[in-house]
Order: structure tokens, then sequence, then C-alpha cells
């Protein structure tokens, strides 16, 4: 994929200091900033981060190994942070995505890393966020994100990526209808994977309803990622995102402070909750002296004040 961006220099031994690197954030031996200072300096533009999510089965990582051919092509170097589901044995990655790339395992321009979901909803492992940042110091060009494709609420790709790509097939039932409920507001591009499966052109169709509804400007393109049909109209769709300055930037702010609010606030009443006030009526619940609504108006009341009087 050709592009305007000077390539950036990677360094000798990379592979092995940024997975290094990684290891410590995700293990807890260290802070982000000094697992970084284990890097070379790195003074380039930070790198450009492409978030692919959708539902299991859709072929996500099947389509980032041919991203990572066609950003080869373009001479830019690639690190993929394929968020895979934990074991339940070690909660350690199961590495399922690091399997189906590794005809990529030889090239020093690319840097491949999974990552356990452990704990964490959202489709991202807990650190998702640091290793991206480690990756784009040690001097990649392009970041891609695979989720753990855990369908619609797999959000939290909006705060980290630069552009989101939707990945989905036919045949997954109501399809649209399992991405309408919160990917549709997140996603720059969808990609109707697996094309040449019967269903294929219904599910662009409605996608392309489903979009223009929206008043959103999001293309969507058909794919058959296992022969590379329709990729070279994914990797043009991301190089004009990516050239005209397209950022998914404005959500992704707006996201993480909806987020922190939200956070702050739920700590606050949980606090609230816990607190004198709330102790007395859930002691006058107990008694019978108030109804469940009652206590129910009084509580919110409470927890209100506290999570929004001090913050």
């Amino acid at each position: 994929m050709a592009t305007d961006v000077a390539p950036r220099v990677i360094a000798p031994n990379i592979h092995r200091d940024l997975a290094r690197a990684i290891s410590a954030i995700e293990n807890g031996y260290g802070s982000a900033e000094a697992a970084g200072a284990t890097l070379p300096p790195n003074d380039a533009p930070a790198a450009y981060v492409i978030g692919v999510t959708g539902p299991p089965g859709a072929g996500k990582s099947t389509l980032v190994d041919r991203l990572i051919e066609g950003f080869r092509d373009g001479g830019e170097s690639v690190a993929v942070i394929a968020v895979d589901p934990s074991s339940p044995f070690t909660q350690g990655a199961v590495l399922g995505d690091r399997v189906r790339m590794q005809r990529h395992a030889g090239d020093a321009g690319v840097f491949i890393r999974s990552m356990a979901s452990r704990e964490s909803g959202g489709g991202l492992a807990p650190t998702t966020h640091h290793a991206i940042g480690l990756a784009s110091r040690a001097g990649f060009d392009v970041i891609i994100v695979e989720t753990v494709g855990v369908g619609q609420v797999e959000l939290e790709i909006v705060g980290v990526a630069d552009v989101v790509m939707v990945v989905t097939v036919p045949a997954l039932g109501d399809s649209v209808q399992t991405i309408k409920a919160g990917l549709t507001e997140i996603a720059d591009l969808f990609v109707v994977n697996m094309a040449d499966r019967p269903g294929a052109n219904r599910t662009a169709v409605e996608l392309k309803l489903m979009v223009r509804e929206s008043a959103r400007d999001v293309r969507v393109v058909q794919t058959i990622a296992s022969d590379g049909t329709g990729v070279a109209d994914v990797m043009d769709a991301l190089r004009d995102a990516r050239q005209n300055h397209s950022s998914n930037a404005t959500r992704a702010v707006r996201f993480d402070v909806l987020r922190s609010v939200r956070d702050r606030a739920v700590r606050a009443a949980v606090s609230a909750l816990d607190g004198a006030a709330a102790r007395e009526v859930f002691a006058r619940l107990r008694a019978h002296e108030l109804t469940r609504a009652d206590a129910r108006a009084a509580l919110l009341a409470i927890a209100t004040e506290e999570a929004f009087d001090a913050h």
C-alpha cells in the first residue's frame, strides 16, 4: 500500500526488547514508562493504529494476515497486537491468532504479539494500550490491534485506534442486528468477509442502509480473505482514511472521558452506599418502614449527591 509517510527505522534486536517490555507490563513488573525506557529513543511520529473487531468466526485473523502483506509490500513495518481468549487454567493467551500468522515470523519488519484477555471485558487485554505505546516507540509504522471477538460489547477498541474496522460475515443469523447495538457507532469501515457465501450481498446492502440511517460516511467492502479477494479495496479505504487525516481521536477521547466519569461516579456511589446515611435507609427497609421503591429513591438521592457533588 503506497503511502506518503516515510517508513520508520527498526532498531536491531527490537523484537526481543519489545517482547520483554510488553511482558513486563503484562506481568506487573514495572510501569509502562520503565518498560519504554528499555527501548531505543524514537522521535518519529506516532504509529498509525488500526483496530480490527467483530464477532467470533468472522475471519479477522486471516484478514489481518492479508493486511500485513499489503503494508509490507508498501515498505512499512507492522506490529500486531492480537488479543486472544484467556486459558481457563493459566490465564495466558491461547495464541491462536499468532499461529495463523506464522508465515510472517521470519520478517524483521513484522512483530506479532498475542495478549491474554484475562478478566477484561470489551475485547482488549488490560494492558493493550501500553503495548500499543511500546510498539509505537519501537518504531513500527502501523499497529494492528485485533480484538478477542466478543461481539457487540467490544467497544474498548475505540479508545486506542485511529481507525476501527468491523468485520462480519453472512450466515451469522441476523448479523446486522448483532453489531447494531454498539459497533455501528464506532466503525470507520465495515468488511463483509467470506463474500463467496450465500447472503453476502444482502448483508452488505443491510449495512449500507444502516450506515445511511446513521448519517455517517462509512464504507462497506466485501472480501474473501482466504484468497485475497477484495483486500485491495480494504487497503484503499485505510489509505484514504490515513491520508485524509480521518481519525477516531475525537470519539476516542470522548469515550475515554465518559468512561472515566462513569468509573469515578460508580466508585463514589459505591462508597456512598456503604456510608451511614445509606445504612440507615437499609435498616429502615429491613424493618419494613420503607417500601423498596422508597428505599431505591432515597438511596439514589444519596448516591447521586455523593457521585456528582464532589466530582
